[in-house]
């Protein structure tokens, strides 16, 4: 299965989609904002995400028990409204953003999280959309984001299978079929024993959907994991620098350790190959220092080999070794000198 995103195929046999999610990482700063989309062209990304919300379109500015955050994050404590209003990035500046990282050459698109910022988005013709963990259950949203026809990523962190299972077929309802689900832990950050990638080719069997990984553990080991276990989209959150500080900085790479990621990850690529018995032309010359059967001792005409005058030894240029209790049944045709690779013709 392979869709597009622009320019770029993704799926089987495709290099897998990295994307670089900005999220509040540009602390309500343009300038930092526009420098952190430079940082993450340079990193070898292929695509920068952003968030298009208010904190009025996300939730209610209320102050309540039931609208503070609770769920062992570094966020807990928090009022959603005062949270979401730190997170914010200004409807605005995404036109601009966008046009800044199209030239260089970034595909750029975000997560709506209501039916305005869906709107907004078509306005500025967003070429993909993403569905955050926590929508995954509002099935309006995700019928409206698939009813535009463009491909949908959905992040299945708080999702059980009934979840995933319900906002796939709100896509397919919209006889859109360009779906990406993404492996995600909602745990910020993530520990390794909750990530659980073995559920990534599982996802994309049971719902013949591209699978990938949204990404929140610390550094960079689980997204070159994932690639192993069939992950053809990686997002991973992005900053210039931890120590600017902001909502997501602990669980975001810096450039560096972004480039690395990317790098690691193409590698990884390459290493997988394909499931073939088939050696390269390399692998064929390394054979040139496989065992095979040598003559160890001058022996005479007409005596006969045994296992003191003949050993299986590199290099490969003699008979193969599985041919020894054959050859010791035979006698040297003429005189065989010490360090010659046996061969039939030699044998009587």
């Amino acid at each position: 299965m392979i869709l597009k995103i622009k320019h770029k195929e993704i799926g089987d046999k495709c290099p897998v989609f990295i994307v670089a999610e900005l999220s509040a990482n540009h602390l309500q700063r343009f300038d930092i904002a526009v420098n952190t989309i430079k940082a993450i062209k340079e990193s070898g990304a292929d695509a920068v995400k952003f968030q298009t919300f208010t904190p009025d379109t996300i939730t209610l500015n209320e102050d309540s028990k039931k609208f503070r955050i609770k769920l062992g994050s570094i966020w807990d404590g928090q009022l959603l409204y005062k949270l979401y209003k730190k997170a914010y990035m200004p409807w605005d500046w995404q036109p601009k953003l966008k046009e800044i990282a199209e030239k260089l050459g970034l595909i750029c698109f975000s997560t709506p999280f209501d039916k305005t910022a869906v709107d907004f988005l078509e306005k500025i013709d967003a070429p993909a959309y993403k569905i955050a963990s926590f929508e995954i259950t509002d099935i309006p949203l995700i019928e409206y984001v698939a009813s535009k026809n463009k491909p949908v990523m959905i992040s299945t962190g708080i999702a059980s299978r009934f979840d995933i299972k319900e906002a796939v077929s709100a896509c397919r309802r919209m006889r859109n079929n360009k779906i990406i689900l993404l492996k995600c832990a909602s745990v910020y950050p993530t520990p390794l024993e909750d990530v659980n990638l073995r559920l990534i080719p599982k996802i994309e069997d049971d719902f013949r959907c591209i699978a990938g990984l949204s990404d929140h553990t610390l550094g960079i080991a689980v997204c070159a994991a994932s690639v192993a276990m069939g992950a053809k989209v990686i997002e991973k959150h992005f900053i210039l620098d931890r120590k600017l500080g902001g909502l997501d900085a602990e669980f975001s790479l810096e450039p560096k350790e972004f480039k690395e990621m990317v790098m690691t990850v193409r590698g990884v690529e390459k290493a997988l190959g394909k499931a073939s018995y088939g050696q390269t032309q390399k692998m064929k010359k390394g054979k040139e220092l496989a065992r095979s059967l040598f003559v160890v001792e001058d022996i005479k005409a007409g005596e006969v080999f045994t296992e003191e005058n003949i050993r299986s030894i590199r290099p490969g240029c003699g008979l193969h070794p599985g041919h020894l209790k054959d050859v010791l049944r035979g006698k040297a045709k003429k005189n065989i000198s010490r360090g010659t690779p046996l061969a039939w013709n030699l044998i009587a």
